[in-house]
């Protein structure tokens, strides 16, 4: 099985890139959705973040509250290290059953959404980088309007990340989401004919 892991800076179409892949038939996990799942209520990973950042990380239903969190790891490169060290392993540990339970299942492709791929250094567990990419200022665009943030807080989360420029440089291949949906889902379309090929 073809292992692809599909990463990207924060706000440059990984989802719609994922959703597209899945329409046409390849099985996807996404690491932010297991990232969610690693800091459940219950969780060791969330009893780790309390010991760490304490309880008022907490919403009023005593989840984690994503936002207040943010707001402390983007405004302090230790913090945000201390909670990658939490997260990391348990969303890392969950890619790796996925792809095995997913190759026993006899699929002969598998993507992976990792977007801190490079970061993390996972790109050696993976056969295939694609990078999701979009002009600088339609990023800092995105992040503002999607997650309700100032310049500076968008600017901070942007830049708690390795550069697109960079991402594009080390992926296989790069899919521009700068213009429509259907021009993206045509790159995707693209991209999985090549990865169909024989190696």
């Amino acid at each position: 099985m073809k292992r692809v892991a599909l990463t990207g800076g924060i706000a440059t179409g990984k989802s719609v890139v994922r959703a597209e892949f899945e329409r046409l038939g390849v099985p996807t996990v996404d690491a932010d959705v297991l990232a969610r799942d690693a800091v459940a209520p219950g969780t060791p990973a969330l009893a780790a973040i309390l010991a760490r950042f304490g309880s008022d990380v907490l919403d009023d239903h005593q989840a984690l509250d994503r936002k207040k969190l943010g707001a402390i790891v983007f405004a302090d490169v230790s913090s945000r290290r201390d909670l990658e060290r939490i997260v990391h392993p348990a969303v890392q540990a969950a890619i790796n059953t996925w792809l095995v339970t997913t190759e026993r299942e006899g699929h002969r492709l598998a993507v992976a959404v990792i977007p801190l791929l490079y970061e993390t250094g996972r790109e050696r567990d993976f056969d295939v980088a694609i990078t999701t990419a979009c002009a600088a200022d339609e990023q800092l665009r995105r992040v503002m309007v999607r997650d309700g943030l100032t310049e500076v807080q968008a600017r901070q989360r942007i830049a708690a990340q390795l550069s697109t420029e960079e991402k594009v440089r080390r992926a296989n291949y790069a899919i521009w989401t700068d213009g429509t949906i259907e021009n993206t889902k045509r790159q995707v379309l693209e991209t999985l004919e090549k990865l169909a090929r024989p190696s």
